[in-house]
């Protein structure tokens, strides 16, 4: 399932922003294999108080994942690199089937192998509930808004 996936470590600047910016990309697509295919088939997981291993794991976590969290959309931001990791601040909003808005706040430790698969994904995340008309996340980026920094509240 899993191909080589340029860039690959040591990470600089530019490569880390580049892995950072796929990651963002891939996870708002909402395709829990096309997620899945940029990790080891034995990476691990701990996304809050979930432990996950291997591609399988990681296809059923996302696919209930986006069956709670609709109009799901996120924005990652690089927070710092070295070597073969790359530490990330991210953003997400979506509903409940309630129809009730939240705002997730998490941050992201990475691993990578040598061929650019991420191998190590741990992720800390707290949620806060919002109105519809707190949203500032509608969607993927578009072109102007990548590198554009969101603010804490």
């Amino acid at each position: 399932m899993s191909e080589d996936r340029p860039p690959y470590p040591p990470f600089t600047r530019e490569t880390a922003l580049r892995k950072v910016r796929a990651a963002e990309d891939a996870w708002n697509t909402r395709d829990p294999y096309r997620v899945a295919t940029a990790y080891t088939p034995d990476s691990t997981w701990r996304n809050r108080d979930t432990f996950l291993r291997g591609h399988e794991e990681i296809i059923t976590f996302l696919t209930r994942k986006w069956e709670r969290e609709l109009d799901y959309a996120l924005r990652k931001s690089l927070w710092g690199f070295h070597e073969n990791r790359i530490a990330v601040r991210f953003q997400y909003e979506c509903h409940d089937t309630a129809g009730q808005w939240w705002r997730s706040y998490g941050n992201e430790m990475w691993e990578f192998d040598e061929r650019g698969l991420m191998r190590r994904r741990e992720a800390s995340i707290n949620d806060v509930a919002i109105t519809e008309t707190d949203r500032r996340i509608h969607g993927p980026r578009t072109e102007d808004e990548h590198e554009v920094e969101l603010p804490l509240r």
